[in-house]
């Protein structure tokens, strides 16, 4: 069955849906006439930097945020980034293993607006005495939508907005940046940098490190945690705001830096390591790395599995769309609805014609073999 135009919003993934409402609601006034003006947008150009990969966890191994990277082992190295993927654009140091080494992972799990990190560092001298700000620092930026766009008061596009203003009404709204404290001892593990300290607590953050050095010493480190990125994140707290929206093959605004101090007596940096090519990403999501969630590596997907969705379209004529999210190379579909009717389409929009609690159906077939999935009870109409 042809799906109407009227019902595309169901397929299209909600961000989408909400740009186009958006787009509409600008478009509902135009500007008066004028004579026609050459476009003068430029042409769109590759990423100067190739998107890196963010790792699906499967729904029944999600990492236990325990401070260990036990959990992390079937991740493989082609999603880590070491610190010869950045570069310490205050032109201090160079990369050296025996100084400081440093290696990050990132996840996600499907159903899931989080993402998850594996920081695991190595330094010589481990800097984290002081109760301020001074601490050896992982610093992630992260914009969940792309939006782009500053998200500190320094960069504010109206540069006659006060201050204090602009700290809360964009600070951190439309991006988030998190400065996390390597180690955190007798402090909060992190400063959410903004005015909305609540999307570092549970349930919208976690963490938990692993070390026995001690000030000034050298050693290992280890840091497991996830945060969940918002594309709007008020700071009157979680009911005002807007999660990002996670899901495969998505693309990611997403940075990190690594500040290392090294006990200096002018209590300056010794090494700015950022992951962007512009220092300035820490307050503009504009840039932000590429970051792509990938799909299940194919080692731990099923040669062949079924599952769908619905939605009830139309409740007053009991119309339900049917959305297929099978996985594995599918050549056949057989939908029954429950009602004594069948269908072979991918995703049929079927109406039925009595009140009911349905047992729906989906077999599916391909060269790997054969997957069944039903629910139950789930298609309940009036």
């Amino acid at each position: 069955m042809r799906v109407p135009g009227v019902l595309l919003a169901f397929f299209l993934p909600l961000p989408l849906v909400l740009s186009l409402s958006s787009l509409a609601q600008r478009s509902a006034a135009p500007p008066p006439r004028r004579a026609p003006e050459r476009d003068n947008m430029k042409e769109a150009t590759a990423p100067a930097h190739p998107a890196l990969k963010v790792f699906q966890f499967p729904a029944d191994q999600i990492p236990r945020i325990d401070g260990k990277d036990d959990d992390w082992a079937m991740v493989p190295d082609s999603y880590a980034v070491t610190l010869a993927d950045m570069h310490d654009d205050e032109k201090k140091q160079r990369p050296d293993p025996k100084d400081l080494e440093v290696k990050v992972k990132v996840g996600w799990v499907k159903g899931l607006n989080r993402l998850y990190f594996l920081y695991e560092a190595y330094d010589n001298y481990w800097d984290f005495a002081d109760p301020g700000l001074h601490n050896d620092t992982f610093e992630v930026v992260v914009d969940g939508d792309r939006s782009g766009g500053p998200l500190i008061p320094r960069f504010r596009n109206n540069s006659d907005q006060d201050p204090w203003d602009a700290h809360f009404s964009m600070h951190g709204v439309q991006a988030q940046n998190y400065h996390i404290f390597t180690p955190s001892e007798g402090k909060d593990w992190a400063l959410a940098w903004g005015c909305q300290p609540w999307d570092k607590e549970l349930p919208w953050a976690n963490h938990a490190q692993s070390y026995s050095f001690r000030p000034g010493q050298p050693g290992r480190y280890v840091l497991e945690f996830y945060i969940t990125p918002f594309d709007y994140a008020a700071c009157e707290g979680p009911l005002r705001s807007v999660e990002s929206l996670l899901y495969e093959n998505k693309i990611v605004g997403l940075s990190w830096a690594v500040i290392d101090y090294d006990g200096s007596p002018d209590g300056k940096n010794n090494g700015f390591w950022n992951l962007s090519p512009e220092h300035n990403m820490y307050g503009n999501a504009n840039y932000l790395r590429e970051f792509r969630l990938m799909p299940l590596e194919p080692q731990l997907r099923k040669a062949i599995d079924a599952h769908w969705s619905f939605k009830v379209i139309d409740p007053a004529r009991r119309m339900v769309a049917f959305q297929d999210e099978s996985t594995g190379r599918i050549t056949t579909w057989k939908w029954d609805f429950g009602d004594g009717t069948q269908s072979a389409e991918q995703n049929p929009i079927h109406t039925y014609k009595q009140a009911g609690e349905y047992v729906v159906v989906l077999n599916v077939e391909g060269p790997a073999g054969k997957a069944r999935f039903s629910r139950i009870w789930d298609v309940s109409l009036r």
